[in-house]
């Protein structure tokens, strides 16, 4: 059974060991990585620096795990290091786009990680054309390095030449970066995508997509990096600066739906609890008789809690994940497909036979997946299914880092709820409403982008991009 979400958008961590630290930091970036692997999986880097300012780099397609053993992080030597997972939302999935982006400046080398997608990635990599450089990949993160190592080489310093640069980069970037001196952690204006510190025990200090990725290597959360922030680490201090006068935060609403783990933090609160207070709005938004809750594993679960507690329904497990399940490029047979192979959800047929379900889930995308699950459900013995979604219906395609299909290929931009509940052969369906889901937030409403639920986008996206993913003709029926 597919995936049908929209896919995750990419983790970046960083390390800069404190005087005296013992940790290899090699290591200690692999497993920052492995914590944020669900936000990419099909490229993996580790980029090191050592005291006489060497670089040494180690990507390759696959997994965390995959591309890394004892032998391999043992040649990464250094005290300085730099990490990245990749999806790729720009630029195709080959090695040559894996992360991080390492460039020579006069200063040394510059290791870049990036996790968003820029706007003006086309306009930007013409003007480094023009300038004289030659982008290897066809990636737009490989055009934030090349601008960056433009300004240093005209003379600026590390913190004035990333500055410099990014105001040349239009769309959204989290990024974690390695020289020779530190490392540094920049968030676009609008603050799309995640980007953490925090601090080990013995002063080593830490970027990471999420606080998740702090938590496996038992590092202190320190603070969010603010939207328009730029901030640079040398192991005992840790220097602030503003390289945009004016920013606006707009944090992904997804990465609090969806995309980020559960157990981090994001606007000073768990997404575990979030989650669980979405499925408690579903259930006095969208009420149904029905016998049991279940979630769609793994994160239709904290949704399906509350619903099931707000709606005085027990809540039950209905659907078994094989969590052992990675990417696989050995596709099933036509023949397997018909006779319903299912190779991530297995459905519990003595805890659903006979009973009313309501199965949660986060969003529903394309709508097969969903279908899918639904046929299972029933096959199983379940004599009614109702579906709920913990958020409002996903009309519009993002642009900032999230690989959400074109227009359409959305359902709920093609079609009313009437109808994809047939499509999905469901025997009701309801959304969670826009408002339930900001007011979950317990934030400033307009602190938040909800471009692929409303079309609201507050970064401009260029006529030529948006012919990429916009229907040419918006139907409903």
């Amino acid at each position: 059974m597919e995936d049908d979400h929209p896919h995750e958008a990419c983790g970046v961590f960083a390390v800069c060991a404190a005087p005296g630290s013992s940790e290899p930091v090699a290591k200690l970036a692999y497993f920052g990585l492995y914590a944020l692997q669900h936000r990419g999986q099909e490229s993996a880097g580790i980029t090191t620096f050592t005291s006489d300012g060497q670089s040494h780099t180690h990507k390759d397609m696959g997994l965390v795990s995959q591309v890394f053993d004892e032998e391999i992080l043992g040649t990464l030597q250094g005290s300085i290091a730099v990490g990245h997972n990749r999806y790729s939302t720009t630029g195709s999935s080959k090695i040559c786009n894996a992360q991080p982006i390492v460039v020579p400046t006069r200063l040394g080398d510059l290791a870049l990680a990036h996790n968003g997608n820029l706007v003006n990635a086309n306009q930007l990599r013409a003007e480094l054309i023009e300038q004289g450089y030659t982008p290897e990949s066809t990636s737009d993160s490989e055009g934030i390095a090349w601008a960056i190592a433009h300004e240093v080489n005209q003379g600026h310093d590390w913190i004035s030449g990333i500055s410099q640069a990014l105001l040349r980069c239009q769309g959204a970037f989290s990024l974690a970066m390695a020289v020779p001196i530190g490392i540094f952690a920049a968030r676009d204006g609008y603050g799309v995508r995640p980007l953490v510190v925090g601090q080990m025990g013995d002063g080593t200090q830490i970027i990471a997509s999420e606080t998740c990725g702090l938590d496996i290597i038992g590092a202190e959360f320190v603070q969010e990096v603010a939207p328009g922030e730029l901030i640079f680490m040398d192991g005992k201090t840790m220097h602030t600066h503003r390289w945009l006068k004016e920013p606006l935060p707009k944090l992904c609403i997804f990465e609090m739906i969806y995309f980020a783990r559960p157990d981090s933090v994001m606007q000073n609160t768990s997404l575990y609890n979030y989650r669980i207070t979405l499925g408690k709005m579903l259930a006095q938004e969208a009420p149904v008789s029905a016998d049991l809750v279940i979630g769609v594993p793994d994160s239709g679960i904290p949704a399906a809690i509350g619903f099931a507690q707000a709606a005085g329904i027990p809540f039950g497990e209905g659907l078994i994940k094989n969590r052992y399940v990675g990417r696989t490029f050995i596709q099933p047979t036509q023949a397997m497909r018909e006779s319903g192979i299912r190779m991530k959800l297995n459905p519990l047929k003595d805890v659903l036979q006979g009973k009313r379900i309501v199965v949660i889930d986060d969003s529903i995308v394309r709508g097969t997946t969903s279908r899918k699950i639904v046929r299972a459900l029933r096959s199983a013995g379940a004599e009614a299914v109702h579906m709920r979604i913990s958020s409002p219906p996903v009309t519009h395609p993002c642009f900032y880092g999230i690989d959400t299909d074109s227009q359409d290929q959305l359902i709920a931009a093609r079609h009313d709820l009437e109808t994809i509940t047939k499509l999905i052969e469901v025997d009701s369906l309801a959304y969670l409403s826009h408002q339930g889901m900001l007011e979950a937030t317990r934030s400033h409403s307009a602190h938040f982008c909800t471009a692929c639920f409303d079309g609201n986008y507050p970064i401009a996206v260029p006529d030529q991009l948006q012919r990429t993913k916009f229907m040419l003709e918006a139907t409903t029926s």
